[in-house]
C-alpha cells in the first residue's frame, strides 16, 4: 500500500486492505481494548510500519515484550503456522520475518542508555505534578525557579533544588516581603516529597548530560526510522514518574521542533502506553497542557498515539484530537462497562454492514474495530479488521542479546557517564563557606582588639577618663561636680535608650555590625 501502513484485512472475508495513511498519521490516534485483546501486538505492528516508512518512533515497553522488535520472527516459533495462515487470509503476500533498528533507553541506566533531563528543563508545573504538591507548595516551587534565574543558580539535579529550598527556608522572612508568605512547613513538605522521589530512583532522571532530542529522531543507513524503546517495566512501579517523564518528553518536542505544517509523513511518532496514568488525579492545568500539546504538536510533524484499556480513560477534549482509532474488544460486565461501551461505539462513523457496539463487544484476540482518517482528514467508515501478523519477534529478547545491541549502538558511551558541573548546590555551598570564613575572621579580630576597641565595636559608651597632670591639682569639690554631671548625663542617656528612639539607635548599630559580618 503506497503511502500507507498496512494494518490488516477488513470486509466480510477480511480481504479488503485496511491501512493508516502516512499523510494523516500526525493527526494522532488511539489504541484501546481490554487486557489480553492484542493491544501490544497492534502497537508493535504500527511501530514497525512507521520505522519501515522512515519515521522514527518512541515507545515505552511496560511489560518487556516490545524488545523483540530488535530481532526477526522465527519459523521455529510456536505461532509460526498461525501467523502465516493469517497473512494468507488477509492477502499479505510478501509477509516475511525481519527486525527493526532499535535503540534501548532506561531512566535507571540498567536496560538501556541513560535518559536524563535537568530540573530547570522539567519546569515547575510538571515537577509539581511529579511531587503531588498542594497549591501553596507549588507556589514556593515557582519562587525557587524564579530565584534560580535571578540569582544565577542553575538547577540541574535534585541536590541543586534541595539546596535552593534550604536557602529559601533560611531567608523566608525577607523573601516573603517580595514573593508572599513562605512557610517553612511547606518548604519541608517539598523536601520530603523530593526524598520520596529520590528513594524511588528519580534522582537518576535529573542531571547531565541531558537527552538530545535529535538522538530520538535518527534513521539507519537503510533509511528506516529508529525505534526508541524505553524500558518501563521497573519504571511502572513509580507511575507518577513514568507519566511525568513522558509528558516532559512530549512537551520538549513541542517546544523545540519547528513548524512543518502537514508533511507527507510524520517526523516522529510518539506512543503513550498506559495513558490513563497521565490523567488519573491530574490537575486541570496539566490536562489543559496535554490538550494544548496534542492540538498543536501536529503542526510540528509529531503524531501521538495513546494506548489504554478504555477510551473513557482519556478526557473528551484530548480524545477529540485522536483521529485514527483501533478499538480492540471491550468487556461489558457492569452497568458502567455497558455505558462506556456505548459511548465508545458512538465515536465511530457507522457502517451499515454491522452494529458497532456489538462488534466492539464481540471481536476476538487479534481483531479490532478500526477507523482511519481518509482524504481531507475525514474519518473513515468503521470496519472489523483482522490485524496483520508482526514481522519482528513476539516476546522479549534475552539479556545477552540486549547487552550486545547496547554495545554496538551509536549512543554507546554518550550518556553513560554523568556530569556534575557547577550549579546551585556548589554555588550556595561556596557562599556559605565564604560567610563562615568572614565570621571566623571577625571573631579573631574581636579577640585581638584592645578593651577600648571591643567596647567601641560593641556600641557601648566608653566612660573611662584619661589621667593627666592637672588632675592631681583638682579640688575635691570640682571632682564632685564632674561626678554629679557625669552621673546625670549617664542617667539621661540610659533613660533615652530605654525609650523608642534608643531602641531604634541600638537596632541601627547592631544591624550595621551584623550586616558587616
Amino acid at each position: 500500500m503506497d503511502g500507507k501502513i498496512f494494518l490488516g484485512g477488513g470486509g466480510p472475508d477480511y480481504g479488503v486492505a485496511q491501512g493508516l495513511d502516512l499523510k494523516y498519521a500526525n493527526r494522532h490516534g488511539l489504541i484501546a481494548g481490554a487486557t489480553g485483546t492484542g493491544k501490544t501486538v497492534t502497537l508493535q505492528i504500527l511501530a514497525q510500519g512507521f520505522a519501515e516508512a522512515g519515521v522514527p518512533v518512541f515507545l515505552a515497553d511496560v511489560k518487556g515484550d516490545l524488545s523483540g522488535m530488535a530481532k526477526p520472527g522465527s519459523a521455529d516459533h510456536k505461532l509460526h503456522a498461525a501467523l502465516t495462515s493469517r497473512a494468507e487470509k488477509i492477502g499479505l503476500t510478501d509477509y516475511e520475518y525481519r527486525a527493526c533498528p532499535v535503540t534501548f533507553w532506561d531512566l535507571f541506566g540498567e536496560q538501556g542508555h541513560p535518559v536524563r533531563t535537568t530540573v530547570a528543563e522539567m519546569g515547575p508545573l510538571l515537577l509539581s505534578q511529579l511531587l503531588e504538591l498542594t497549591e501553596a507548595q507549588e507556589g514556593i516551587l515557582n519562587i525557587a525557579f524564579r530565584l534560580s534565574d535571578e540569582e544565577g543558580l542553575p538547577l540541574l539535579d535534585l541536590k541543586d533544588l534541595q539546596a535552593l529550598l534550604v536557602w529559601i527556608g533560611e531567608n523566608g522572612k525577607s523573601l516573603s516581603l517580595r514573593y508572599g508568605n513562605i512557610s517553612t512547613a511547606s518548604v519541608g513538605a517539598i523536601q520530603r516529597r523530593l526524598l520520596v522521589i529520590e528513594n524511588q530512583g528519580g534522582a537518576r532522571l535529573f542531571g547531565e548530560p541531558a537527552l538530545d532530542l535529535a538522538d530520538m529522531m535518527r534513521v539507519d543507513d537503510q533509511g528506516r526510522g529508529m525505534v526508541n524503546i524505553l524500558a518501563a517495566d521497573t519504571l511502572m512501579a513509580s507511575p507518577r514518574l513514568y507519566s511525568t517523564f513522558l509528558l516532559w518528553l512530549l512537551s520538549e518536542l513541542f517546544e523545540e521542533l519547528p513548524e512543518v505544517g502537514d508533511p507527507d509523513k510524520p517526523k516522529l511518532v510518539f506512543f503513550f502506553d498506559e495513558a490513563h496514568l497521565l490523567f488519573d488525579d491530574a490537575p486541570k492545568a496539566l490536562v489543559d497542557k496535554v490538550e494544548q500539546v496534542a492540538r498543536l504538536i501536529r503542526s510540528k510533524g509529531v503524531g501521538v498515539y495513546f494506548i489504554t484499556q478504555n477510551p473513557a480513560d482519556v478526557p473528551e477534549d484530548v480524545l477529540g484530537q485522536l483521529g485514527n482509532r483501533i478499538q480492540h474488544a471491550l468487556r461489558a460486565f457492569t452497568a458502567r462497562d455497558r455505558k462506556n461501551l456505548r459511548l465508545a461505539a458512538e465515536t465511530y462513523r457507522e457502517n451499515p454492514a454491522f452494529d458497532t457496539e456489538e462488534a466492539i463487544r464481540e471481536v476476538g484476540v487479534g481483531e479490532a474495530v478500526t477507523s482511519m482518517l481518509m482524504k481531507k482528514g475525514v474519518p473513515g467508515v468503521v470496519e472489523r479488521t483482522l490485524v496483520r501478523p508482526p514481522s519482528s519477534q513476539l516476546g522479549p529478547i534475552t539479556k545477552a542479546e540486549r547487552k550486545a545491541i547496547l554495545a554496538t549502538s551509536d549512543m554507546a558511551g554518550k550518556y553513560d557517564t554523568p556530569l556534575d558541573r557547577k550549579s546551585a548546590f556548589e554555588i550556595l555551598a561556596k557562599r556559605a563557606e565564604e560567610a563562615a570564613k568572614e565570621a571566623e575572621q571577625a571573631e579573631e579580630r574581636a579577640e585581638e582588639a584592645s578593651p577600648w576597641e571591643r567596647e567601641y565595636n560593641s556600641a557601648r559608651r566608653y566612660s573611662g577618663s584619661r589621667v593627666g597632670r592637672s588632675t592631681a591639682r583638682q579640688t575635691s569639690s570640682r571632682r564632685r561636680s564632674e561626678d554629679t554631671l557625669t552621673s546625670a548625663m549617664g542617667e539621661a542617656v540610659i533613660k533615652e535608650l530605654k525609650g523608642t528612639t534608643g531602641r531604634r539607635i541600638v537596632r541601627g548599630i547592631l544591624g550595621s555590625l551584623f550586616k558587616g559580618r
